[in-house]
């Protein structure tokens, strides 16, 4: 049978223990792997730090993990895993959720919410299609790893995980096209991968990653910025998203473009097409246009208040009555 051995370490301080479970028993050849975990097995391993499940059959975890209050760190990557049940939000103290390897379409939609203490979320090679929304709550997370998965999209505001450092979503291929422009408010973020997706533009706030120094983009279809830009450092990619972010052409434009800013002059949308002159009532006055308004002339009492609705207030001079 397989085993379970549990033993005293040391974690911090103080002495707890440390539950791992492992195929190591050996019969006839053949390596024999946890399929499951008793209910209440689980439920009296209260004083648990550490728990690793790793390289197992497990299809699911006990409802009863949500006892582990001590729980810090757990590991059960290399399993059969399809979800978690939610009493895993109970686990409060986790720090490092490592579930790599397994088969997850979804993870539980709360658990941000409750996991705010996680540093370490690990969650490559499964089947996700979508990151909770809640994930955005998770303000002491350092690391985050969900490649090779088939993520749709990224949270929208992730601008709200101050300490994350490294955030790693490549090789989601085909799935993943574009990136929040709340990734560029990861103002601690040191390490980017989005390697091998299908994203064309990056959003301007990646600009603003002053820290950032590894970043790694390669196996996307890129246009703005251009593949070769990116090819050549984060600095580079920087000055071409600072300078289209302020409006500087990156390149000639389009006739198309043009054609179109010429009908919008034309039509009088731009400033420079609006003539003073072409305006009756109108005038500038510290490159502001301002129209003719007459002063207020008449009494304050309800024979004259019709004299004061919000048309003829504010109407320019030719609607007025008192012409």
């Amino acid at each position: 049978m397989a085993q379970i051995d549990t033993y005293n370490t040391t974690y911090g301080k103080q002495y707890y223990y440390v539950l791992t479970c492992f195929k190591t028993s050996l019969y006839e050849g053949c390596v024999l792997c946890i399929q499951s975990i008793p209910e209440s097995l689980a439920a009296r391993m209260l004083n648990v730090v550490v728990l690793d499940l790793h390289s197992n059959q497990l299809q699911a975890l006990p409802n009863s993990i949500g006892c582990l209050s001590k729980l810090k760190i757990l590991n059960v990557s290399g399993n059969l895993l399809k979800s978690f049940p939610k009493t895993i939000e109970d686990c409060r103290a986790l720090e490092e959720l490592i579930a790599n390897f397994n088969q997850l379409n979804k993870l539980p939609e709360t658990m941000g919410f409750e996991l705010t203490n996680l540093r370490k979320l690990s969650v490559n090679s499964n089947k996700l299609a979508f990151l909770p929304q809640s994930t955005s709550h998770m303000t002491n997370l350092r690391v985050l790893d969900a490649r090779l998965n088939c993520l749709h999209c990224l949270p929208d505001d992730l601008e709200n995980l101050i300490r994350l450092e490294v955030l790693n979503v490549s090789q989601n291929f085909h799935y993943l096209h574009s990136l929040p422009y709340s990734i560029g408010l990861l103002t601690s973020l040191l390490e980017l991968d989005i390697s091998y997706n299908k994203i064309t533009v990056l959003p301007d706030s990646i600009s603003c990653l002053t820290k950032l120094h590894k970043f790694h983009a390669e196996g996307n279809p890129l246009v703005s910025p251009p593949v070769e830009v990116v090819d050549h450092s984060i600095d580079a990619v920087r000055e071409y998203l600072i300078t289209r972010m302020n409006g500087v052409p990156t390149g000639k434009p389009s006739a198309k473009k043009t054609a179109w800013l010429s009908r919008l002059v034309k039509c009088g949308s731009f400033n420079g097409g609006m003539g003073v002159n072409s305006r009756p009532g109108v005038y500038e006055h510290n490159g502001f246009l301002l129209t003719d308004y007459r002063s207020i002339v008449g009494i304050a009492s309800p024979r004259h208040a019709g004299m004061f609705s919000p048309r003829r207030l504010f109407s320019p001079r030719r609607f007025s009555p008192w012409r």
